[in-house]
Order: C-alpha cells, then structure tokens, then sequence
C-alpha cells in the first residue's frame, strides 16, 4: 500500500509547478467539486463525512487508502477496529482504522469505507484547515478530471466524461520487479521515458499528494545517478533529509514529451524497496483525466505538447 506525501519537501518546491484560476464546470456536466491549491499543485477538496462537514481533505492518487486526522475521528465518535502498515515512496507507519457510514463529495456518496486515523500535522504545517486524506480507495469508484487550470475535481460515475476527453490514451502499467516477473500493479503507474537515461524505462506513481518529481531505489534497482547539485530540506519534526536534484531533462510518457523537468532524489536514506522507480505530480500538468475502470491517463501538459489533447 502506498502513502506517497514526501511532507520534508513541501515548502521547498511549492514554487516548482504553476497554477492558474478560472471559474468553469466539468465536461458533459458531470458535477462540478471546485478545489483549491496549496503548495503550487496540491488539490483540496470539500468532504462531508457521516454527513457533517464539509471538512477540506487533500486529493490524494498516490494513497489507496482515505485516512482522517485523530482530532476529526474523535469528533466523529469513530471506534478503531485494528492496526495496519502503511508503506510508501519515502515512508513507512503503522496506524489504526475504522469504518466510515458515508462519504460523500459533492453529489457523489460512497457507503461504508474504511479509512486510516492518523497523524497528519505535516500537511497541516502547510494548511490547518486540511482534516483528512481522500485516497484512491474513494476515487476507484469514479472516472476522475483534476483540472488544476480550472480548480475542478469532477467525479464521473457514469462513463459520461471518457467520450469527451480526445487525447491519446496511456495505458497504466505493471512494472516488472528485479527478477524481471510481472508484478501487481499499483492503479496509478506509468511507464515514462527520461532523455538522460535513453536506455531505462522508469515505472512512476501519479500523484497529486506530490509537490515534486521524485525519483528513489526500487525493487528494480538504485536511483538513476546522473549528477545534480545536493540540498538539505529541513523539518519542523526531525533532522530533515538531503536530496540531489538531478539536472532539468525531458520526459517522454506516451508519445508526448513534457520539457525540462527537475527531479530530486534522497541521498543517504533508506525504506523499503518498491516496485514504483518514484512519483509524478499531477500538478505538472495542467489537467489530467484517469479512468480507473478502463485502467488509462490521458495528459495535457501546461507546455504545449507535441500531440494534440481536446478538452471540452
């Protein structure tokens, strides 16, 4: 299960990615959700849970789990049922759990989920207001548009959205681990290509709880080491971490090509090993369309791309 949020990076990069505000709805007037941006890419969302709220949650598709600060499960009178592990890029915990009567967002509900309780003073270091963590266990149930230009989440449970959306259709992928198996996949996974490692296919989570492209040691093998200048990122709750961010070089994903991105990798820190190569932000791009079902992205960058993407 994968937690991706790499908090010890949040105030360094939230000038990396650009933002933009418009007012506007969602194609084929799938209900409209209208979000806000913290740090340049991060969505957050209104939430009613158990119907009280709403409560402001981060948009979260690197999570497959929807996780609630202890102070919001207390308030709800929720009751933990267990523990469980969770192990991301960059991260590992152990949390509790409880069930959910009803989460809605906007006009769309889902009965009965489960969600973590847990700490999350890290993103609340960036925005207090944020109570919770919607993950892909919630947005499974949806075609889903985050439209950062437009401030949008629209959630489409009905198929209505995919004959709208004309652009080129990337297949989610199942990475291969180190002894070249195929592997279960993450729902979230795109193979990309990077001009600096012209001969390595790099398996990367999307991710809108990233602020910042993210490279680590998989399951596949180390971090691409081509050089990079080396950074400290302190922390309100530890030593902090050091980083190399690597040189500025295109990434082809699909057979579109996004220019100059910047990614940054840990020096001297370990977790377990994935069979993810690092993070995506979906923040990179000005919308992004993810049929869940369908198991396919389709991409428009904030730089033109060299093929064509429609939106309604």
């Amino acid at each position: 299960m994968f937690k991706s949020s790499l908090s010890v990076l949040a105030s360094l990069f939230c000038c990396l990615l650009p933002t933009a505000f418009a007012e506007a709805h969602c194609p084929g007037n799938v209900a409209s959700v209208h979000v806000r941006h913290i740090q340049g890419s991060i969505t957050i969302a209104p939430v009613e849970i158990n119907h009280t709220g709403p409560y402001d949650f981060m948009v979260d598709t690197g999570s497959q789990i929807t996780t609630l600060e202890p102070r919001l499960a207390s308030e709800l009178h929720l009751r933990t049922e267990g523990t469980a592990g969770i192990i991301g890029v960059g991260s590992h915990a152990t949390t509790t759990y409880a069930h959910l009567d009803l989460i809605e967002i906007g006009q769309h509900a889902v009965a009965k989920p489960v969600a973590f309780v847990q700490d999350i003073s890290h993103l609340q270091a960036s925005d207090p207001r944020i109570r919770g963590v919607l993950g892909g266990d919630i947005l499974r149930h949806f075609d889903v548009l985050l439209d950062q230009d437009k401030n949008l989440l629209c959630l489409d449970s009905e198929g209505i959205m995919q004959g709208l959306v004309r652009g080129e259709r990337i297949p989610l992928a199942t990475p291969p681990t180190g002894d070249g198996s195929g592997s279960v996949a993450e729902p979230l996974i795109a193979e990309v290509h990077l001009s600096r490692l012209p001969n390595r296919a790099l398996y990367l989570l999307i991710d809108s709880g990233a602020n910042v492209p993210y490279l680590c040691d998989s399951s596949r093998g180390s971090a691409p080491s081509i050089g990079g200048r080396a950074m400290h990122v302190s922390s309100d709750n530890g030593p902090g971490r050091d980083f190399i961010v690597l040189p500025a070089q295109d990434m082809q994903i699909g057979s579109s090509v996004v220019r100059q991105i910047s990614f940054v990798s840990p020096i001297g820190h370990r977790t377990e090993k994935l069979n993810v190569d690092g993070m995506l932000p979906t923040g990179l791009f000005r919308r992004v369309y993810i049929s869940y079902l369908n198991k396919f992205i389709v991409l428009e960058a904030w730089q033109s791309p060299n093929r064509e993407t429609t939106w309604p």
